[in-house]
């Protein structure tokens, strides 16, 4: 041992301490607006289907209509990866997650929509729609055929539909009561936001509807849409994505792109309008920043090229989608919109490739930064946390299986749940 060095300080302690009582209303700031991740699972992907179209079946229907779309298209999985050029070592596990995943639990994610979907009606019908929407929503998860989120997308809050969309809410919502209660998994999803103001009167409706049924405060949240130019950046210059987070009081739970409104707002040709687009690039890194620590996720929007015809042209569709969905997740966009059931066997083809191909190296990582390894990288904390996420997110999927990433790590599922949402103070995991 070394010789111990004399410790002197020329601080009073008061300092310390006036410093922290003058950063107490920071410190709630801090935490009230930016809690993290929720750390609960984020789906892959949103499946929007017309309120007059949804049935019992429709979630089995789009899976098998996918397997179909294999079976002709690509019926094996050389075939398959030969189209998407998925790496030949992994063409076999994620041609196989694929159909599986079809099989089981081809939608993640369901919006039965009211809005561009489903167009002005007479009031009568769209009330027996949305009253059947809720029986329908109920019925699948008291018999397990749900998807493990499902809601509507109502009108927007604009002068024109702002009553019906209010009344289509209140109708499913109190359809749901009357069934037994919310679901978990219940989302809405507030469109063609333009003013925080919007936000904030629907926050005023949630809140009457919780009231009027004694629910908890707080216990409906809802997705806001981003269709609108003035929505990225108000007339006073601001950021407006971020004030409509702050005017969801904690209610916010997503920023969805619109890939078709937002690009036609900003002049796109329609030939041009597409998710990689630059002004799709802009719109989405200020909500990505806006929405960053806030808990609210990020999801991109759709193609409206459908894998449909002779399978040249499938395929031509196929790898498009594939591209798209890989470029997003590049970006950290987990989720997109699907809007055909040829889309399904793309979309988890590229998100299984996505945490297949990097299953290793982040585990390596992860694995090297808690037995303080050291190795070719020099992480952070920081990087820990996104390691941890990505592998969860892989999980949460179907990518990966729970063994396979505890084999590889070391770690338990609730170590990466740690790591991935630490809570104030060190966090310590034991090294195996």
């Amino acid at each position: 041992m070394g010789q111990q060095e004399k410790v002197a300080t020329s601080l009073a302690g008061t300092v310390s301490e006036e410093i922290s009582a003058s950063l107490t209303a920071v410190d709630a700031e801090l935490a009230r607006r930016y809690p993290g991740d929720p750390g609960t699972r984020q789906p892959v992907h949103t499946v929007y289907v017309p309120g007059d179209v949804f049935e019992p079946g429709t979630l089995r229907s789009w899976g098998d209509q996918a397997l179909a779309a294999l079976d002709e298209h690509a019926p094996d999985a050389a075939s398959f990866a030969a189209v998407l050029g998925i790496p030949e070592e992994l063409a076999g596990p994620v041609h196989d997650r694929v159909r599986a995943k079809l099989s089981r639990e081809p939608v993640e994610d369901l919006r039965i929509d009211f809005e561009d979907g489903y167009g002005p009606r007479p009031e009568a019908e769209e009330d027996e729609a949305a009253a059947r929407a809720a029986r329908l929503v109920s019925e699948a998860y008291a018999n397990g055929t749900a998807a493990p989120y499902m809601g509507i997308r109502m009108k927007c809050m604009e002068a024109g539909v702002r009553d019906r969309g209010i009344r289509t809410t209140d109708v499913f919502l109190t359809g749901l009561m009357a069934a037994g209660g919310l679901p978990e998994g219940l989302v809405l999803t507030l469109p063609k936001v333009t003013y925080p103001e919007q936000v904030t009167a629907f926050v005023q409706l949630l809140e009457a509807f919780e009231k009027a049924h004694g629910l908890d405060a707080g216990r409906i949240g809802f997705e806001i849409q981003i269709e609108t130019s003035q929505s990225i950046l108000a007339a006073d210059g601001t950021a407006a994505v971020a004030r409509m987070i702050d005017a969801a009081q904690g209610r916010a739970t997503g920023l969805h792109y619109g890939t078709f409104d937002y690009s036609a707002c900003v002049g796109v040709s329609a030939a041009y309008q597409a998710s990689d687009h630059p002004a799709a690039d802009h719109a989405k890194a200020v909500m990505q920043v806006a929405a960053a620590g806030t808990g609210v996720r990020v999801s991109d929007g759709s193609t409206n090229v459908l894998p449909v015809g002779p399978t040249a042209q499938v395929h031509e569709a196929w790898r498009l989608h594939y591209g798209l969905t890989r470029r997003a997740l590049a970006r950290a966009y987990y989720q997109g919109w699907d809007m055909h059931p040829g889309h399904l066997p793309t979309r988890y083809a590229a998100v299984y490739t996505f945490y297949r191909e990097g299953l290793e190296p982040a585990a390596g990582r992860l694995a090297a930064y808690v037995a303080k390894a050291g190795g070719d990288v020099m992480d952070e904390p920081a990087t820990a946390k996104a390691l941890s996420g990505y592998l969860l997110r892989g999980i949460d999927c179907g990518a990966l299986d729970t063994a396979e990433v505890a084999r590889l790590t070391g770690l338990t599922h609730a170590d990466l749940d740690a790591f991935a949402s630490p809570r104030r103070g060190d966090l310590t995991v034991t090294a195996p």
